[in-house]
């Protein structure tokens, strides 16, 4: 048998029923973790990620909670349960998030509030949770899903960009808190990614195939990444392979970001 990455080791993955998150947990339940899968809705999606993850791996290898990130005391209790059915936290992928795009100053407060709520606050409330968990082991990662929105400004998405950075700043500054405890936090900025929100965002296109060709065009590679591309990289940060790497951010998107558009 192939030597597992994740052999005994329990991981959380929040948003985990539809998109990278989903990728994310059906590969670390390959390699050998035992999961724990979430999400803010108990609903279509997470009933068809149960379903398959029984199906390829069984009752034992994984458990669904139904808890919103944005929730402080959910997300304690999300822990709690965790350590209740397998009895460590290794791992955190705080993969949950939401796109906010509004003008700022017609952006209502809610919609910034529910942002930041669940872009940020949401990664702080899971990590506070599990972080003495991990620190009483002396060992653990957690691994932060951020953006390109965290690295350059696209007009019109205003304020999602605020909370990506705010993202990968508390990635870094909880990266170097934690070191000495044995505790290591990095974060990974995906670009465009065919999840199936993206995927229904150009099926509603005027005309899909164009709009998948442009978007296509943008990136060096000449392709638009998948899911599995971005969790394989959080797999190798979660992995005891990547054990000197803290406090870093990780860019999957082609080379976009480097590219200068004349």
């Amino acid at each position: 048998m192939a030597n597992l990455r994740l052999q005994n080791k329990v991981a959380i993955v929040t948003g985990s029923t539809l998109g990278i998150g989903a990728a994310t947990a059906r590969l670390f339940a390959r390699e050998g973790a035992k999961v724990v899968i979430n999400s803010h809705q108990n609903d279509i999606a997470a009933a068809r990620m149960c379903d398959a993850m029984r199906a390829e791996f069984g009752e034992d290898q994984f458990c669904f909670i139904h808890a919103d990130v944005a929730d402080a005391q959910a997300m304690q209790a999300l822990a709690e349960q965790t350590l209740a059915r397998f009895g460590r936290i290794d791992v955190l992928v705080n993969n949950a998030g939401m796109n906010v795009f509004a003008d700022p100053l017609q952006m209502t407060a809610e919609q910034w509030q529910r942002c930041f709520s669940v872009d940020l606050d949401g990664a702080w409330n899971t990590s506070r949770a599990v972080l003495p968990t991990m620190m009483a082991q002396a060992g653990g990662a957690i691994v932060n899903i951020a953006s390109v929105h965290g690295h350059q400004i696209i007009p019109g998405c205003f304020p999602y960009p605020v909370a990506k950075h705010a993202l990968i700043g508390l990635t870094r500054s909880l990266g170097i808190e934690y070191a000495r405890r044995g505790v290591r936090v990095n974060s990974i900025s995906p670009g465009l990614i065919l999840t199936e929100a993206i995927e229904s965002w150009l099926a509603a296109a005027p005309d899909p195939a164009t709009l998948r060709a442009e978007q296509a065009a943008l990136l060096p590679c000449g392709r638009i990444g998948l899911p599995e591309e971005v969790a394989y990289t959080a797999l190798f940060l979660a992995s005891d392979e990547a054990r000197f790497i803290n406090a870093t951010d990780i860019l999957i998107d082609g080379g976009r970001t480097h590219l200068y558009h004349e």
